[in-house]
């Protein structure tokens, strides 16, 4: 599942920690660990100062996660840290991105130049989020969105193949609905036909999915689930993703707008793991 696995630390939050919880689970703990700090562009004269000072940085993070220093790859650049973890990520063909997000609105991370949020918008990539403000726990139960999409079923795929190496761990599957529709003839709604598919789904992964249906608003709603359900780990599925042409350009729509990826990013009661559209399938 994961096989390279970059962790993007400036030495604060809960990364460090979130990674420990993921490293109790098998194939999580086989995956080669890439850990990368940016020294800013700023640095200017006081550059070996600034360099030193990741030195430390790294090698406190790698005895915080308990790891020989010959376990992990530690990378140091000079750079926008932005730009540089979505560059690093593409060097290593990471599989996985771990960061730590102050849990800024779209707004404020615009104003702020939120390194976190700018790679969760534009990554390929799956990403894993740890808010500051979040206390970490071990990942036992896992919450999934389930949306009947082509990305939904590799959210499902990961998150079943997360849960299936954790003892007692527990998945439970929700299908927001804007509106309730009116069930057909056979007395199932079309919710019912996407949760019964997905439960198929798992179980052919190996997984006892619990089905959860609700109505409202799909950010909000899924959030108030997750916290209902008490989730260590909530995944999701994004299509939310802009154009490769703009990619150097700051996409005010997108941010200002209404996004789903990007509320449950602020919101979410639990870490969240961002699954994207592989680029080959748009």
């Amino acid at each position: 599942m994961f096989r390279n696995v970059l962790i993007a630390d400036s030495g604060k939050g809960h990364v460090e920690e979130m990674v420990r919880m993921l490293r109790d689970i098998p194939v999580v703990r086989q995956a080669r660990l890439n850990l990368l700090h940016v020294v800013p562009e700023q640095a200017g004269e006081d550059f070996q100062q600034h360099w030193q000072q990741a030195a430390g940085i790294v090698a406190a993070a790698v005895a915080r996660l308990g790891l020989d220093p010959a376990e992990i790859n530690t990378i140091i650049r000079q750079g926008d840290a932005k730009q540089t973890v979505l560059r690093v990520a593409e060097e290593l063909g990471a599989d996985l991105i771990v960061m730590g997000s102050r849990g800024l609105s779209r707004l404020q991370s615009i104003l702020s130049n939120s390194a976190s949020q700018y790679v969760f918008q534009l990554s390929t990539r799956p990403m894993l989020l740890v808010r500051d403000d979040l206390y970490v726990r071990h990942v036992n139960r896992v919450m999934v969105a389930i949306d009947g999409t082509g990305v939904g079923d590799d959210a499902l795929k990961l998150a079943c193949e997360l849960v299936r190496e954790v003892p007692g761990g527990s998945l439970t599957g929700v299908h927001v609905s804007r509106q309730d529709l009116a069930p057909t003839r056979g007395g199932h709604s079309p919710a019912d036909a996407v949760l019964e598919k997905a439960v198929q789904r798992a179980r052919s992964l190996g997984v006892a999915m619990e089905p959860l249906h609700r109505t409202g608003d799909v950010a909000r709603t899924l959030c108030t689930a997750a916290e209902e359900c008490r989730a260590d780990l909530l995944v999701i599925a994004s299509q939310d993703r802009r154009p490769v042409v703009a990619k150097a350009l700051v996409d005010l729509d997108r941010l200002l707008g209404s996004s789903v990826s990007d509320y449950i990013r602020v919101h979410a009661p639990a870490p969240v793991l961002l699954v994207r559209e592989p680029e080959g399938r748009r």
